[in-house]
């Protein structure tokens, strides 16, 4: 098995520390055009037809009842449960619209709701949801399928995980943050464990697949010691996947985060040590290091994906559906189809006004260039296996590797002298246990984009750790 543990190297870290993409896309959503031709895509789109490529749906559900403090996503915090209605209206319509391009041959192999918060809809509306999906798109009958939904412990009850597994959700994801009570309170996520325990048991009864958790380091009021027994009591749980994310603090850019009080947030070398001892001890626990904030166990899809060189990374994160084309509704929603991208509205006004015109609620999009592909692959070979193996990029493009990434290869050289990869004779690029944890700031390296002069300050970007 591919040796997947990495060692945390405080010199290395301190020295690389910088901003740079998450590269769930390669190019990143900050070269999409506002000026995109909407017919690229829908020519790729019908190409996909005729291939009768395999799908993968994702949908936003904006709606939150509660705002909490800390959170940077797309959303539309309301306690009027009946403003779902018309969401579902337009949501309908466009599922309709997407649909009409593709072909009901194409089984959808993965579906995803995500938010928002999925469960402010109510079991009735996720029923009737689900149901308009399965009489336009063709979805699985089958414990093959990967259906996931994003769950907030305050919304949901067995009740509700019933319907969920009944519509044919067979994975679930929670947002637990931490448990540390002071932390919730400070964050504005009252959470007690037991309500996420509850949670985790009716999983159980119910055969759900898979679950997995996000904590959150860097949260007013966390310490090392705190953050440790929200560690270890979420390892008692044992979900089969894990994340750890970074909260970046930027209160000038979300206005929830100006409720949080700078002076309550663990100094940047007390966020380190959290990072530190919370990898190391999910790791002694046997959790496997997948990559970019995400663990998983031994015998979870991912790890094995990540083991068998099948693992893919798209804008539902991680995943094991490369061969799928991704298809994204609802405000903000991201679809990637052949080779475009495009982005709908993250306006509510503007997301239905599109759809009263008969038009996809597009904004933005890109379509590849040659170069973009080469790119794309490899990031993504790097991103989610740590090497890269010259000759079968060489194979796959027609290209003399070295001599077109020679720039690159020249960045790479400091990382080389400092130990994050090594190159071997047999030209092969090899991530090691020290630079794992780094892997953004080696893709960095072959971002085209990025390495322009006008992107040198990076300003839309999170630190890498």
């Amino acid at each position: 098995m591919m040796n997947s543990t990495p060692i945390w190297d405080q010199n290395l870290i301190q020295r690389y520390n910088g901003a740079g993409p998450r590269y769930t896309s390669y190019p990143t959503a900050v070269q999409f055009d506002s000026q995109f031709d909407i017919q690229k895509y829908e020519n790729n789109a019908c190409y996909s037809a005729e291939q009768i490529k395999p799908l993968s749906l994702y949908f936003h559900i904006p709606f939150c009842s509660h705002i909490c403090y800390y959170c940077a996503c797309n959303k539309i915090v309301t306690k009027h449960r009946d403003r779902a209605d018309a969401y579902l209206d337009y949501l309908y319509k466009e599922i309709e619209m997407q649909a009409a391009l593709y072909s009901p041959e194409q089984r959808v192999e993965q579906l995803h709701f995500g938010g928002g918060t999925p469960t402010f809809l109510s079991e009735g509306q996720i029923t009737a949801l689900m149901n308009h999906i399965r009489q336009h798109f063709n979805l699985m009958d089958s414990e093959f399928a990967d259906y996931s939904i994003e769950l907030d412990p305050r919304e949901v009850d067995w009740s509700m995980m019933g319907t969920l597994r009944d519509q044919g959700f067979n994975r679930i994801s929670m947002g637990v943050q931490d448990l540390d009570p002071k932390v919730q309170a400070a964050v504005n996520r009252v959470q007690p464990e037991s309500m996420i325990q509850s949670i985790l048991d009716a999983s159980r009864v119910m055969a759900f697949q898979s679950v997995h958790m996000d904590l959150i380091y860097g949260l007013p009021f966390q310490n090392t010691n705190s953050f440790m027994n929200t560690i270890d009591r979420v390892i008692d749980m044992a979900p089969d996947r894990l994340s750890l994310f970074n909260y970046a603090h930027l209160p000038h850019r979300f206005k929830p985060q100006r409720r949080i009080n700078d002076a309550d947030l663990p100094a940047p070398e007390m966020k380190l040590e959290i990072l530190q001892k919370s990898t190391e001890r999910l790791l002694e626990q046997g959790y496997v290091y997948i990559g970019m904030d995400h663990f998983a166990l031994p015998d979870d899809d991912l790890a094995i994906a990540q083991e068998d060189g099948t693992l893919h990374r798209n804008f539902q994160g991680y995943t094991t559906h490369s061969h799928c084309d991704l298809v994204g509704m609802g405000i903000s929603s991201i679809s990637q189809v052949g080779d475009t991208y495009i982005q709908n509205s993250t306006e509510e006004a503007q997301y239905y006004g599109a759809l009263d015109k008969n038009q996809l609620p597009t904004v933005r999009g890109l379509q590849m260039t040659a170069d973009d592909k080469i790119r794309q692959a490899v990031i993504t070979r790097l991103i989610c296996q740590f090497e890269l193996e010259f000759d079968k990029i060489e194979k796959q493009f027609g290209i003399n590797f070295r001599d077109y990434f020679h720039q690159e290869l020249e960045r790479l050289e400091p990382m080389l002298n400092d130990g994050l990869l090594s190159l071997s004779n047999d030209n092969k690029l090899k991530v090691s246990p020290s630079g794992k944890l780094l892997i953004r700031n080696i893709c960095m390296q072959f971002d085209y984009y990025l390495n322009q002069p006008e992107m040198k300050e990076k300003p839309l970007y999170s630190k890498v750790i």
